[in-house]
Order: structure tokens, then C-alpha cells, then sequence
């Protein structure tokens, strides 16, 4: 049921896109596949070869992985939420 200016089907339509949005963002996240490299594409340190074995494709070192993560943590660019407590902040 829809109310005011929005159709019917629309609250159904923004959880349906968030999940598409988690999801997309959890596939991005999966550990990429193939050789490893040697060196870290970000700092140029050799990788360890204990690393390399345990994450195959790893890309970076562990702290430059780890400063990676941090910056791009999921933060959803969409206020979803249906209350209208949320619309009026």
C-alpha cells in the first residue's frame, strides 16, 4: 500500500535495490583469483610467500590491505529507511 506521492510497490522496490547493493558490494569484496604478485601494487614491498600460498591473487600487503578496507567500507548512498522521521533529517 502506498501513500501520498509514492506508487504501489515503491518501499518493496527500495529494499530490493539495498540487497542488490549489499550483494554487489560483497562480490567486489571476494578475494581476487589467479597468480599473486610478488610485490604489493600499492607500496611495492615483497609480498611474503606464506601470504602469496595462503591468498591466492593477492594483490597488496597485509597493511595496505588492511588501510584499503578501511577506506572503503559499504556505506549505502540512499536514505531507505520508510519512516518519515528519517525524510525529515
Amino acid at each position: 500500500m502506498a501513500g501520498g506521492w509514492s506508487r504501489d510497490g515503491a518501499v518493496q522496490d527500495q529494499i530490493d535495490q539495498s540487497i542488490a547493493d549489499a550483494v554487489k558490494h560483497a562480490r567486489e569484496a571476494l578475494a581476487p583469483v589467479g597468480e599473486s604478485r610478488p610485490d604489493c601494487e600499492e607500496c611495492g614491498e615483497p609480498i611474503p610467500e606464506a601470504r602469496r600460498k595462503a591468498v591466492p591473487g593477492v594483490r597488496r600487503c597485509v597493511a595496505c590491505q588492511e588501510a584499503l578496507d578501511a577506506e572503503t567500507r559499504f556505506q549505502s548512498t540512499f536514505n531507505r529507511r520508510g519512516s518519515k522521521d528519517s525524510q525529515l533529517r
